[in-house]
């Protein structure tokens, strides 16, 4: 039987080759899917020896064949010149290599998640408008004009790693947010955001094994998603941590994100990605909620504030840290110095304010703060809230 979850595996190695041999990104895409139409037409059931290679082979020359046809001789014999010797294709640095160009600061983040799922992912793009819960051709086109936002660039070397982590962790952070609850149009089959996340995340660090980041960010994704099966119930209404069934945690998941957080720790290079992956750990290592260790949770924010100082979201979660170590009123005082119309603002004041024992202004910051939800999921949550503390039924029921 014909192995398509190989081509899938290979065809951003092999695009990620012409890429490193000075093709076009556009060109070298339509190489490669030309070289894998011939691999289903003439492996027929049976991969060659070194699938990889073949692949290279027949993209390589069918680029030089679209070059030829549309270049002078001069061009073509500088075309040829180019091509490396034969050997080892390099798979490392030819994968980090494609995912700089995917995750170039030119590109909005959004061009660069459909970017980096079409060429590193594989994904079609029907596909990833669907991931996108958007049209195909507004997808198609998002692609187009960011291939043509990198035409005439050069990437001979791999580009900044951080770059790639932050378009992963928004392509992981897009996924976890649409996974919470109904609404979102996700069908059976669909592509998961998150899990193709935390694949090209595993493929990252394999290319860069000593940047502490890439692992730390690896860490984050795992032991959050590891939390997956719990986060909505039935109906689909997102179930706050504290509440969650953690017997229907990943364990095995959660302890490949500790331990890959412990490696980059020990290398002593702190960066934000590892920091929030430390304050994922502690809520899964806590066998309830009421076993928090927030005290050193607190810590690990006091760490991030310095890191990533100014940012509003990090501010708000440290609030949270804040009202359980020093009490709801403390932290209540960190909410109100921040803009008003930060997202989920409301629904942190209306969980501190209803542990200060205050649930009418509880009530009425959560039915606020239902207005601006980010999903179905978590409408539902905040309308379940407020009508809990009014004693009424929510109008979503």
């Amino acid at each position: 039987m014909f192995d398509d979850h190989l081509l899938r595996d290979l065809t951003p190695q092999v695009l990620g080759v012409l890429v490193r041999r000075g093709a076009d990104f556009a060109a070298a895409e339509d190489a490669v899917q030309d070289a894998l139409v011939e691999a289903v037409r003439r492996w027929d059931g049976d991969a060659p020896d070194d699938p990889k290679g073949w692949l290279v082979t027949v993209a390589w020359r069918r680029f030089l064949d679209a070059r030829r046809s549309a270049s002078a001789r001069a061009l073509r014999e500088v075309a040829v010149h180019r091509e490396p010797a034969p050997g080892p294709a390099g798979q490392a640095d030819d994968t980090l290599l494609l995912l700089s160009r995917c995750c170039h600061p030119a590109l909005t983040p959004a061009s660069a998640i459909a970017l980096t799922l079409r060429a590193v992912g594989g994904l079609t793009t029907a596909q990833i408008a669907r991931a996108f819960l958007v049209p195909e051709a507004t997808m198609a086109q998002r692609i187009s004009r960011a291939k043509r936002t990198l035409a005439g660039e050069r990437f001979e070397r791999p580009g900044d790693v951080r770059a790639v982590l932050r378009v992963l962790y928004l392509m992981f952070d897009q996924g976890f947010m649409s996974d919470q609850g109904f609404g979102t149009g996700r069908r059976p089959g669909d592509t998961d955001l998150a899990e193709e996340a935390i694949r090209l995340a595993r493929q990252l660090v394999a290319s860069v094994p000593a940047d502490a980041e890439a692992a730390g960010l690896l860490a984050l994704m795992l032991l959050h998603h590891a939390r997956r099966a719990a986060r909505t119930d039935a109906a689909g209404y997102l179930v706050p941590l504290a509440l969650q069934d953690r017997s229907r945690w990943d364990t095995a998941m959660i302890s490949e994100g500790v331990d890959l957080l412990q490696d980059a720790l020990a290398r002593d290079r702190l960066g934000e990605y590892q920091i929030q992956a430390a304050i994922a750990a502690l809520h899964d290592d806590a066998a309830c909620a009421e076993e928090t260790d927030w005290t050193q949770i607190l810590e690990w924010y006091d760490e991030l504030v310095e890191t990533s100082p100014g940012h509003p979201v990090v501010a708000l979660n440290r609030a949270v840290a804040v009202g359980h170590v020093d009490g709801p009123l403390a932290g209540l005082r960190l909410v109100e110095a921040l803009e008003p119309g930060l997202p989920r603002r409301d629904a942190v004041a209306a969980y501190l304010h209803e542990r200060a024992g205050n649930t009418a202004e509880a009530a009425r910051l959560y039915a606020a703060a239902a207005r601006t939800a980010a999903s179905g999921a978590e409408l539902g949550h905040l309308l379940r809230q407020a009508a809990r503390l009014n004693g009424t039924r929510p109008d979503s029921d």
